[in-house]
């Protein structure tokens, strides 16, 4: 097996360009009309709203407004799936059809899949949807045809900012941990890893910095996977 490949997300760099989704739709010819379309929710600039079987990368906007509503931030970040090194989607499926590449990413099989979706409920980060036209789950796959041609994943070759960055997580996490100490020093205290060790599920395979509690960006307490 070749080494673990992944995401390390940075959202204090995250502009909220959305290029990433629009590269994304477009690689994996996801619907942009019909059953998949986005539309204006009135959630601040979220035509996404959360990550679906046509949706497979999600730009979140989350406002922070203080008690006077005098001062306001915006939080960003860009969400897609996990990639878990103990995943419990393939330990749902009872037909084998979600399996671990070689890269130790993992990718629905939508020949072999079924439509019983016991996958989606088996995430804790709600990733997985079934397609009800079709019946199959999809999600992320890391862009695993991209990899086998040499090419990095398409959200993370548009990302302007380098807030997505790709490669093999023994190289991504030391770099992770440079960038919160670097942080930390220019007063940004709050920041953190989350997805890094091991009891996030043996690790993800996207993990992020954040500047909040994991529940503000709607990701699970550790305590809770």
């Amino acid at each position: 097996m070749a080494e673990r490949m992944g995401f390390f997300t940075d959202t204090t760099v995250c502009i909220g360009c959305k290029a990433c989704e629009v590269a994304c739709k477009q690689w994996n010819r996801l619907l942009a009309t019909g059953s998949g379309m986005s539309r204006i929710y009135g959630y601040s600039y979220d035509n996404t709203l959360n990550l679906d079987g046509f949706h497979w990368r999600h730009v979140k906007f989350i406002e922070q407004f203080n008690e006077e509503r005098s001062q306001a931030q915006w939080l960003m970040m860009s969400d897609a799936c996990k990639h878990c090194a103990q995943a419990p989607c393939i330990d749902a499926c009872p037909e084998d059809a979600i399996i671990r590449t070689e890269y130790d990413t993992v990718v629905v099989q939508p020949e072999l899949c079924k439509g019983y979706f016991a996958c989606a409920g088996a995430c804790p980060f709600g990733v997985i949807e079934g397609d009800p036209d079709i019946r199959i789950a999809r999600k992320c796959t890391l862009c695993y045809d991209r990899l086998k041609n040499g090419l990095i994943p398409a959200c993370a070759k548009t990302c302007p900012t380098d807030s997505i960055q790709f490669g093999p997580l023994i190289e991504l996490i030391p770099r992770a941990k440079e960038r919160v100490k670097q942080l930390h020093e220019q007063g940004e205290t709050k920041a953190y890893l989350y997805g890094v060790e091991q009891d996030y599920l043996g690790g993800l395979g996207n993990f992020y910095l954040l500047i909040d509690q994991p529940e503000v960006y709607a990701l699970p307490q550790k305590s809770q996977l």
